[in-house]
């Protein structure tokens, strides 16, 4: 018992240690270094980039994914008073990879954006009478949710000829959650293409009150099997491999819900309000063998917002936002990853 009392204060002094000496703001390091940071509070995991290479880490966990293929062992960040800090080795380790060539990740593209328009035909949705303008007026969710849909679907359409934009449903007729994910994981890519999947939907609260827009991803506690094992393919080598593409869906996802939702907020302004990032494990998301988040556009139980949500050209706004955040993301992806030509 005493051993263990010893062994346990000496581990309790090296990550103590550790942790002072983790004294470098991440941000204003990063600054320095001219690099990008990403970083979600919600999962307490992060991203790092710098001339097409990508460092994602995990505040707590010594191990880091170096563009999306390579675990590396480095120190890990801790976070203090809310402030994310990182070591001198850690700073190195990433500005090492910084400097070498990115010949590897050269051509990487989106290939096709697939947008899901919840529910619809004999299911509803969300469905709410509201007095607007003087008149009863049923607000439904499945409407909302395909206009929006439609409206996204144009200008992605407009705007990136060379890819496949897709919808589950371009009409008003049911599609089990089931159905959705597979024609998800159907989408037929070309060589180094990826797919993201945009999931529409309207919230609803017993709350009259509660009321904006809010952007969901796949919870990292939640793990699932995003690669097919072919052959005799080493177990514990493709638990890791699955591991690491399947905490690049998750980093990517929480990019594609941050740019989604500044791309709102930059249209609607105040006319409604952003309730953040947010993680849940809602069947089509947790499904979908791909980056994928599911946008809840407003409540419909709350009157000034259904009004909102009935209006066409707030719709336009609420699609507007949300093209520009994929379309920012887009440009990410392709840029990190060495695509240039649209």
């Amino acid at each position: 018992m005493k051993r263990r009392l010893i062994v346990f204060l000496i581990f309790s002094l090296i990550i103590r240690a550790f942790a002072d000496s983790a004294s470098l703001n991440l941000i204003s390091e990063s600054e320095k270094l001219g690099a990008t940071v990403y970083w979600d509070s919600l999962s307490g995991s992060g991203l790092l980039e710098k001339n097409g290479h990508q460092v994602s880490f995990r505040a707590g966990d010594g191990f880091v994914l170096q563009d999306y293929k390579k675990l590396a062992l480095t120190d890990a960040p801790v976070i203090r008073d809310g402030v994310l800090y990182v070591t001198k080795a850690f700073l190195d380790s990433a500005n090492k990879l910084f400097k070498t060539e990115s010949a590897e990740s050269k051509g990487f593209k989106i290939g096709a954006i697939l947008i899901d328009p919840g529910h619809g035909g004999k299911d509803p949705g969300a469905m709410m009478t509201h007095t607007i303008k003087g008149k009863k007026l049923t607000v439904r969710e499945k409407d909302v949710n395909l206009a929006v849909g439609k409206m996204l679907y144009s200008r992605l359409k407009a705007a990136y000829p060379d890819k496949q934009i897709l919808m589950t449903r371009s009409t008003d007729k049911f599609l089990s959650l089931a159905e959705r994910t597979e024609i998800a994981n159907g989408v037929k890519l070309g060589d180094k293409e990826a797919v993201l999947y945009v999931s529409v939907h309207v919230n609803s609260s017993l709350d009259k009150k509660a009321s904006g827009y809010e952007v969901w991803y796949l919870s990292p506690g939640y793990r699932r099997t995003v690669l097919e094992k072919t052959g005799d393919v080493d177990k514990n080598l493709f638990n890791v491999m699955n591991s690491m593409m399947e905490e690049e869906y998750t980093t990517e996802s929480i990019l594609i819900a941050k740019f989604i939702m500044d791309g709102i907020a930059a249209q609607v302004g105040s006319l409604s309000s952003p309730r953040g990032i947010k993680a849940e494990e809602w069947f089509v998301v947790k499904n979908s063998n791909m980056p994928a988040v599911l946008i809840e556009v407003g409540f419909l139980s709350n009157e000034k917002e259904a009004a909102l949500l009935a209006d066409n050209s707030y719709l336009q706004k609420m699609g507007l936002g949300i093209y520009n955040g994929l379309s920012a993301f887009v440009t990410h992806f392709e840029r990190s990853r060495g695509f240039t030509n649209h």
